[in-house]
């Protein structure tokens, strides 16, 4: 009997630890380069090979989880997965309600796109996905603010005539601006916003937050994070 309580307890002990070592990285899968759904069906882009990389040199085993952008916040409070690994700003405002790693994208430009370069950015209609940084520096400058749930409806409101202009991360409107053969253009200058983007964590799981802290540290220090960037963002993208 004395056995079969402690092979019990051991296999108890072992099943704690190996759960501990699985970590849930929330994203949303529809942020182009950063996060996207592949032809099948699976997390791709940007944060998923970085998510991957970090997981390795952290010693986790690491699953994916997409979810809702509106949502994607109290999805980790509520413990749907543990960590937020989508393109978010690291904000004041955020981290009163959750925690973030150091930053493995430095601030980088938020811009206008538009039909025209000469479109009204001040007293216009101007899309932004909801939630964001964005969208909260266009409902504090005089423009009207026309939010969405995701990014490609932003983009859609600017061709079928309901917004003026879109307002999200130049990173993501850039090969979409490449790629609309003229229809759409840069407008106004270019705009700093946030402190770059982090993991997000609970506030609660410090452990968690000082291991990827250190794999995002090791990945700027040997340039693989660097080489990442520029592989996915471009040549003319922002690095450390």
């Amino acid at each position: 009997m004395t056995r079969l309580v402690i092979a019990a307890a051991v296999l108890a002990l072992s099943t704690g630890l190996a759960a501990a070592q699985t970590v849930r990285m929330g994203t949303e899968g529809a942020y182009p380069p950063y996060n996207f759904i592949n032809d099948a069906g699976e997390v791709d882009g940007f944060e998923r090979e970085l998510g991957d990389e970090l997981c390795t040199r952290a010693g986790l085993t690491c699953e994916w989880v997409t979810t809702d952008w509106d949502s994607i916040i109290p999805n980790l409070q509520s413990g749907n997965y543990d960590t937020i690994i989508a393109g978010m700003s690291i904000t004041e405002e955020r981290g009163k309600v959750i925690d973030f790693t150091q930053n493995y994208i430095p601030p980088a430009a938020s811009a206008y796109a538009a039909l025209s370069p000469d479109a009204d950015l001040k007293g216009g209609v101007i899309a932004a996905q909801v939630g964001t940084i964005q969208a909260g520096f266009v409902a504090e400058s005089g423009a009207t603010l026309l939010e969405f749930a995701t990014p490609d409806e932003t983009v859609a409101a600017v061709r079928n005539g309901e917004a003026d202009a879109v307002f999200a991360d130049k990173d993501y409107l850039a090969p979409i601006v490449a790629e609309s053969g003229g229809e759409l253009s840069f407008a106004g200058t270019d705009i700093q916003l946030g402190g770059g983007v982090g993991m997000g964590l609970r506030k609660s799981d410090t452990e968690l937050k000082a291991k990827f802290d250190a794999a995002i540290q090791s990945m700027k220090d040997d340039g693989t994070l660097n080489a990442m960037i520029l592989k996915w963002f471009g040549a003319e993208a922002t690095t450390f």
